[in-house]
């Protein structure tokens, strides 16, 4: 009889064991460095765990795990039409991330999808706000002023967002044809503008010119003679000039030999 009861205290210990050992095991829980456990005892909060080990009552803690890394939403193809009425279509980036696990899990049903709506939401709001040549120069503008607003409607669910980036904005091929039309036209405009200012210059120099060559008439036909000079270069040219009067000539001689004459006494010297 004594050994039956034995078997039977035996086998009740081990039951025991295995249950206490379950138990013991399904009480741990351990979380990784970049996650939170927030606990729920019979659906009240007991707040947030983590990281490491630690140990719940199991039947009666309910635990959620939330990921504190950053999260990369991708936003594309965002139909905007702007404030001049042209439909665009936006790729962009949303970078948020989980500061306070508590208010994710306890203020919002889904942060996730919640904060990707309000970002798709403040996208459309702000560019739709925009004019398509501010759309394009003032991204950096327009994608803080995007963070800002979002990170508003975040902040009670306890998510921040740290950066907004707009990759691409897409144009229909009729208004990438008219752009390419304006900045043709702009570029067109320069280069006018630089020829005529180029124009302005040489006429002023020139006027200045002619004033010197109106106080030594003898310098015009020296620099006639010197165009000449260039001009005869290309032997393929004929060129005809005015007869020049031998008295006139002459003079430019005497001078030229006169000029010469000094200059070689001076070096004499």
């Amino acid at each position: 009889m004594f050994p039956v009861i034995d078997e039977i205290f035996i086998l009740a210990l081990l039951v025991l064991v295995i249950i206490v050992l379950s138990i013991l095991a399904s009480s741990i829980r351990i979380v990784r460095e970049y996650e939170r456990a927030v606990i729920f005892r019979l659906g009240r909060l007991m707040g947030a765990k983590g990281p490491g080990l630690f140990f719940i009552f199991p039947g009666v803690d309910r635990t959620r795990i939330v990921d504190l890394r950053t999260v990369t939403y991708d936003a594309r193809l965002i139909k905007i039409i702007t404030r001049d009425n042209i439909r665009c279509d936006v790729d962009s980036f949303v970078y948020y991330r989980v500061v306070d696990p508590v208010k994710a899990v306890n203020e919002v049903e889904d942060y996730v999808h919640a904060t990707q709506m309000i970002a798709k939401t403040v996208l459309r709001d702000v560019l739709g706000h925009a004019e398509l040549d501010d759309l394009l120069t003032k991204t950096v503008e327009f994608t803080k002023q995007i963070q800002v607003e979002i990170d508003e409607f975040t902040d009670p669910w306890g998510i921040k967002v740290s950066a907004v980036a707009i990759s691409d904005v897409l144009l229909p091929a009729d208004m990438q044809r008219a752009i390419a039309k304006q900045a043709e036209a702009e570029r067109e405009k320069r280069a006018r503008i630089i020829v005529a200012e180029g124009e302005y210059i040489a006429a002023e120099k020139m006027a200045q010119a002619a004033e010197v060559y109106g106080k030594s008439p003898i310098t015009l036909k020296l620099r006639e003679l010197q165009t000449l000079t260039d001009i005869a270069r290309e032997k393929n040219l004929v060129v005809v000039t005015s007869t020049t009067d031998i008295r006139e000539l002459g003079n430019i001689v005497a001078i030229t030999r006169a000029t010469t004459g000094k200059k070689e006494q001076v070096k004499k010297k």
